[in-house]
């Protein structure tokens, strides 16, 4: 069994936003998957399906960002979900923009929907796939960058890194984050110059 859990924020207001790119992915996979989120329990949005015999859950927090662990322990904890089998989809303001890394484990790197779900779990071991937002031209305050709404011509992107980061994840599923890193952290699917497959 796995937990994929998107972050984000709830509400109209922030659906175009940065913050919520792990919303979107988590979208794009009940889409793909077939898979309804139209559960609501465990401070989440959840949907419970299946990816060949593998048995998923998807779920979207709707603590707000800052409290995502919250959801996230409940759900581990109700499901009796190994940290192996938990990935975390979010936002990531220092991967350039449109790229997309797979991660084993690590620290929040400043994110602290990451940094709400580590001191929850009481550990760092759980993947991550991160989704390039990169950093403002214009000298704005990184908050209301990140809760800034996307363009048009941005969201039509962000669309095809999303179809990228499910096949990320099917990749996951079903040979591990070792071959989703060798996979999508270097690939021309993922832009081409992407070679950090540090921790």
């Amino acid at each position: 069994m796995k937990l994929i859990v998107g972050l984000g924020n709830p509400g109209v207001q922030y659906e175009e936003t940065r913050h919520n790119a792990g919303f979107w992915v988590v979208d794009a996979l009940a889409r793909r998957w077939n898979i309804g989120l139209n559960s609501k329990k465990f401070h989440s949005i959840i949907g419970e399906g299946h990816y060949g015999r593998e048995k998923i859950v998807l779920a979207k927090p709707q603590t707000y960002m800052n409290l995502s662990g919250l959801a996230v322990r409940e759900l581990v904890d109700y499901w009796q979900i190994g940290l192996e089998g938990l990935l975390v989809i979010h936002d990531d303001i220092d991967l350039p923009a449109y790229r997309i890394r797979m991660k084993r484990k690590g620290g929040s790197g400043g994110h602290r929907g990451v940094a709400s779900i580590i001191s929850q779990l009481h550990s760092e071991s759980f993947a991550r796939l991160k989704i390039g937002i990169g950093r403002p031209v214009e000298p704005i305050p990184v908050e209301d960058y990140v809760l800034s709404r996307v363009s048009v011509e941005e969201r039509e992107a962000y669309r095809t890194v999303a179809q990228t980061c499910v096949k990320a994840v099917e990749v996951w599923l079903s040979s591990g984050i070792e071959q989703a890193m060798s996979q999508y952290n270097n690939s021309t699917d993922n832009g081409g110059h992407n070679r950090d497959q540090s921790l």
